[in-house]
């Protein structure tokens, strides 16, 4: 079979860690984090790269949540394709069902994640410029823009993936959260909903091939449990 993944950055290092040297995953393509501030655009996106694998891949595994736009997005794909069902990156790593729970612990909590750790304060640095481009002008640093920021957060949550340099991305997170004053907490991450939305797509590809299942199935999506 063949098999094509279009995923959101954030996932490369779990999804090559599954993926490996699978014969079956002949396309893998990894678009920047951030598209998700923008709904529309990464609507159109994902779109667009799904439907440019039709004919060379037999389905397609969408390494993406809800995201804000992407609940019915596989309803617009020419290529079967499977959903990670999240509403986003954390939901994913760390399963829907705990998602709720930390967010009913904290509401204001920063999740971060190794790929966030080591984004640092240079990734909302860069924002900030980017976003308001006279921040200078009007006597704005990097600190007052993250004081903005997270004002009403009192933590940051590392999930910690087990797929290397652990501790150097800890120390970055205890570093972020230091420099915020925000108390700093960590959890175990999985890569269960990954490692199901791949088997999910290949049991879709073998579907599609085999010519018993439908153009694009209802529900296709991979879903954890508690």
């Amino acid at each position: 079979m063949r098999i094509g993944v279009i995923a959101c950055e954030t996932f490369e290092r779990g999804l090559e860690q599954l993926i490996g040297d699978d014969r079956d995953i002949i396309h893998k393509e990894y678009l920047e984090f951030g598209l998700h501030e923008y709904p529309e655009e990464l609507k159109k996106a994902v779109i667009e790269k799904v439907n440019a694998l039709e004919g060379k891949v037999d389905a397609v595994l969408l390494g993406y949540g809800i995201c804000n736009s992407l609940r019915e997005v596989t309803d617009e794909m020419k290529v079967p394709t499977v959903r990670l069902d999240a509403d986003d990156c954390i939901g994913v790593l760390i399963t829907p069902a705990e998602y709720e729970i930390e967010r009913k612990k904290c509401a204001g909590t920063m999740y971060h994640t190794p790929y966030f750790a080591r984004m640092n304060r240079e990734w909302f640095e860069k924002e900030m410029r980017r976003k308001m481009p006279n921040y200078e002008e009007v006597g704005i640093d990097i600190d007052w823009y993250l004081n903005a920021m997270f004002n009403g957060y009192s933590r940051v949550l590392f999930i910690d993936d087990h797929l290397g340099n652990e501790q150097e991305c800890m120390d970055l997170s205890k570093q972020f959260a230091d420099e915020l004053n925000l108390r700093w907490e960590c959890r175990e991450g999985t890569l269960s909903m990954l490692a199901k939305g791949i088997e999910r797509t290949k049991e879709l590809a073998e579907a599609m091939k085999k010519g018993d299942g439908p153009r694009q199935p209802p529900g296709a999506s991979a879903q954890e449990g508690c």
